[in-house]
């Protein structure tokens, strides 16, 4: 059985690379959300003090989440779920029965962690891997579990509750070109619990000596679940940007590139500025504009301040090679102008720029 579940773990979280890239890269989750999943639950065989309760392989499992992204990759959420899983048969020495079935419920606290795959050089495409844990309380309720040896029958009707905790692995792809904030998630869960104990109840006959009148049992579920989660307040796709009329004739341009969330010169950057420096009194410029901007994988508070110290840094090596400061209008426009249109969250070099402008 762990084989076959292997497998269909393994193909239910491949599921979303066979459907094709999405519309909308997904993006690390920033602010509240809610989940929602159901699917299947695989209940492992349990035995006690010579009882043995046998499930029937396959039941069925729902939950419902609430959470928070803090935007670094990291999530906390809080969780309520069910399982459902039928009896197969109850057994053991000189005893047999073949009904009832056990209902699974509890409330957990989860942290998880999103792996952004563009920080390694991938493409987003829609698809955001992630892995988590978490812990809480588990209720077990086993009803209607009649078995019976000779002419005495038992039963075992009874709810009992006990510390669980739970793996989590799973896939979000973004639907954000239908519904922004929008995720179709799919995850294996591993699901378990500390023992137990359960009142066993002699219904008809004598009392045997091979059946306990309790039983403690361990918890112990695989489930594969399908699912939507929604993030609130997700921003919309930037609009497209409308091109500004080119500049007159006499205008130069010189383009001054950055590392990602530095605003320190580089080598190539200083000799991009000294030919902008020495072109100045070739075009009989009256003014030279600066202005700084930034790509979208910050807040955007953070990269109006992050184009700022860029455009500054660019102003300040212009005044070193013989720039009259009073010639110089810097501004910084954040991420508000990109030269390549992305995804908010996305790292794009040719947005992490200057522009030196010679009028």
């Amino acid at each position: 059985m762990s084989l076959r579940l292997g497998l269909l773990a393994t193909t239910c979280l491949a599921l979303p690379l066979l459907l094709g890239p999405g519309q909308a890269a997904a993006q690390t989750v920033s602010g509240p959300y809610i989940g929602a999943g159901a699917g299947i639950n695989f209940w492992h065989d349990q035995s006690s003090r010579g009882l043995r309760v046998h499930d029937e392989d396959v039941g069925y499992v729902g939950l419902v989440n609430v959470g928070y992204g803090f935007g670094n990759g990291f999530r906390a959420e809080l969780e309520g779920n069910y399982r459902y899983s039928d009896i197969d048969t109850v057994s053991g020495a000189g005893f047999r029965g073949s009904s009832g079935y056990v209902r699974q419920y509890g409330a957990m606290a989860n942290v998880l962690f999103d792996f952004d795959l563009s920080s390694f050089g991938i493409a987003p495409n829609g698809m955001m891997p992630y892995l988590g844990g978490g812990v809480g309380y588990l209720w077990r309720e086993i009803s209607s579990a009649k078995f019976s040896g000779g002419t005495s029958s038992y039963r075992i009707e009874d709810t009992a509750g006990s510390f669980g905790y739970q793996a989590i692995a799973g896939i979000s792809w973004g639907l954000g070109g239908m519904v922004p904030g929008l995720s179709f998630t799919t995850e294996y869960r591993y699901v378990g619990a500390l023992d137990s104990s359960h009142d066993v109840t002699r219904t008809a006959g004598p009392g045997l000596a091979t059946v306990p009148g309790k039983v403690k049992l361990a918890t112990e579920n695989h489930s594969v679940l399908f699912g939507l989660r929604y993030v609130f307040n997700t921003p919309r796709p930037a609009p497209a940007v409308v091109e500004p009329p080119p500049p007159p004739a006499t205008a130069r341009t010189y383009l001054v590139f950055f590392d990602w969330d530095r605003a320190d010169l580089t080598d190539r950057a200083r000799q991009i500025i000294a030919e902008a420096a020495a072109a100045a009194p070739q075009v009989q410029t009256t003014r030279i504009e600066v202005a700084g901007h930034a790509d979208r994988s910050g807040t955007p508070q953070y990269n109006q301040r992050l184009s700022q110290r860029r455009a500054d840094a660019v102003a300040a090596e212009l005044v070193r090679r013989g720039i009259a400061r009073d010639l110089i209008a810097v501004s910084a426009y954040g991420e508000t102008r990109p030269l390549v249109p992305t995804a908010d969250g996305v790292r794009e070099p040719q947005n992490r720029r200057v522009e030196i402008v010679l009028r």
